[in-house]
């Protein structure tokens, strides 16, 4: 989820705390369980901070590590521990259970992005993305942003939040059910289609849609459970020619091939350079696949300059790379 639906989960479950009678009943411990969980919130996007460096570091590590098995059981330890110390009257069993119950809530509700996270690591490397949910999602977000405003105004904010969370899960299934029903119509369409991707999109009965089989890529999109195929492509097996092995050497593209599913590349030769791009197929928007890594090599194969990222016009893909276009 984006930071701000994570900021407003860790408020929300410093007031569904108020249930816990530990909490209740201690104006100490309350306040430390809510530091606890707007801290807890936002502890494993700590990477974030990675896009200051470059993308292809982010990239490769944003919703990794911090995300995974061991963060999970750590990040409540470690943010408890530095907690505590301000709140020393505070229940400290409490306090580590809901810090911990916001740090996994967190990844949790991660994974049901299309982005996704490596949340079974250390254990397996796959990114774990079950595409029913948005990054941001206005009805999970604003029934989040209801239930601080009646809290504001003198609700009771466990029963609040309890009620909230309760419409939620509902709502996490009724995206599901949309989502099965999506995936039997491109099924019905595409019936010899070996890998489906749907991703959510802001709308509700949106989708976008990437399906491939054994010899095609399918570029669509679905409304109302009516799908739309847009674009198809050939798929061709990425070539084991030393343009592109050169080009795999670049930490831009390898970086975009450990994290993207579905591509297609293309070489261009110009006059003193090659050109090696690779395009993500899950995120088409407004006829233009944004997410991409691009190679520029030079005629003795040596990287000249590369970039990977979302990218909404070749003439901003032009600056990035610091080229003129021809």
């Amino acid at each position: 989820m984006d930071t701000g639906t994570h900021v407003v989960m860790g408020l929300a479950l410093g007031g569904l705390a108020t249930l816990d009678p530990a909490v209740a009943n201690s104006a100490v411990t309350a306040t430390a369980v809510l530091v606890g969980t707007i801290v807890g919130s936002q502890a494993p996007d700590i990477d974030t901070i990675l896009k200051l460096k470059d993308n292809a570091v982010y990239i490769r590590n944003h919703r990794g590590i911090t995300h995974s098995i061991p963060a999970v059981l750590l990040w409540p330890l470690a943010i408890t521990a530095a907690i505590y110390p301000f709140f020393p009257e505070a229940d400290l069993l409490h306090l580590w259970l809901w810090t911990f119950l916001a740090v996994f809530l967190h990844v949790f509700v991660d994974i049901f992005n299309a982005y996704g996270t490596q949340a079974l690591r250390p254990f397996s490397s796959k990114w774990i993305a079950l595409g029913i949910i948005n990054t941001f999602d206005p009805v999970i977000f604003g029934l989040h942003v209801i239930g601080l405003i009646f809290w504001g105004i003198g609700f009771h904010p466990g029963y609040t939040f309890l009620i909230i969370y309760v419409l939620l899960i509902f709502y996490y299934a009724i995206r599901f059910i949309t989502q099965r029903r999506v995936l039997k119509e491109v099924k019905r369409l595409i019936p010899d289609a070996t890998d489906i991707i749907i991703s959510p999109t802001l709308k509700f009965h949106h989708w976008r849609i990437a399906v491939m089989n054994k010899h095609q890529f399918f570029v669509g999109r679905a409304r109302n459970n009516k799908v739309t195929i847009l674009d198809q492509f050939n798929r061709v097996s990425v070539p084991s020619s030393p343009i592109i092995e050169a080009a795999k050497k670049d930490k831009n593209l390898s970086a975009f091939l450990s994290f993207s599913p579905v591509y297609r590349w293309e070489i261009e030769e110009y006059d003193d350079y090659y050109e090696v791009r690779f395009i993500d197929l899950r995120y088409r928007s407004k006829d233009y696949y944004p997410f991409v890594a691009v190679v520029q090599l030079d005629l003795n194969l040596h990287i000249i300059t590369s970039y990977t990222g979302w990218i909404f016009s070749e003439e901003k893909l032009r600056k990035k790379l610091e080229i003129v276009p021809e």
